[in-house]
Parts: structure tokens; sequence; C-alpha cells
């Protein structure tokens, strides 16, 4: 049996990067963060971690691999990640009704925030 232990995302700025993940998160670190490289995890000790590595790629726009965010409370999420630094995207491909937001973190890396009260997540 295997599950993700860690998601890995680039950073040009790991820094930064980890202050606006940890806030979001309520993740710690798990060594301490060095300039290009530290791996978070949750501070209750269960779930998977998030890594980021310096990174000098390009932020994709339509990323093939992104973050879906989980709440029950997405309104307050979203308006609580963007206080932290986070930016909503002009997402063209949004469905009818979505029960997703799409934000980009100081990184630019698009993550979704999920509506978890509008079906199973």
């Amino acid at each position: 049996m295997m599950r993700i232990g860690t998601v890995v995302m680039g950073a040009s700025d790991v820094r930064r990067a980890a202050s606006f993940w940890k806030s979001a998160l309520g993740y710690v670190e798990r060594e301490p963060l060095a300039d290009d490289w530290v791996v978070l995890v949750p501070a209750s000790g269960s779930g998977a971690g998030l890594a980021l590595g310096r990174s000098r790629s390009p932020v994709q726009e339509v990323p093939r691999v992104h973050l879906d965010l989980y709440t029950d409370e997405q309104e307050t999420e979203v308006e609580r990640l963007l206080g932290l630094g986070a930016v909503r995207v002009a997402w063209e491909l949004y469905p009818r009704d979505p029960d997703f937001v799409v934000l980009a973190d100081t990184e630019g890396n698009r993550f979704c925030v999920i509506d978890t009260t509008r079906g199973p997540a």
C-alpha cells in the first residue's frame, strides 16, 4: 500500500512561499528552513506534507498538477487566503456554477478552494 507523503512545488522565493503556506494550512517546518528547500507538515502530525524547492521554471497558467484545498467555509477561507497574499486567478475554464475558486499563491502557483458543502469531497 502506498500513499502520498509530500507534494512538491517550485518557488522562486522559498521563504516567502513557506510563510504563505504555513499560515494558509497551519503547517510547520519538518526541519529548519533553507533558502532553497523546506518540507512543511501538518502541525497535528497527520497528513500529506508540502515541500517547496527553489525553481526558476515559469509558473504554468493551466498547471498539470495543483492543490485542491477542501473547506465547508469557502468564502471565509478564500478571503483569509487573499489576506495572506493569494490572488484571484481570472479562470476562463470555470464550469457553470463551480464548487471551486481558483487562486494563486505568492509565487503564482495555482490552487483551488473547494466548497465541500456542495457534494462529496
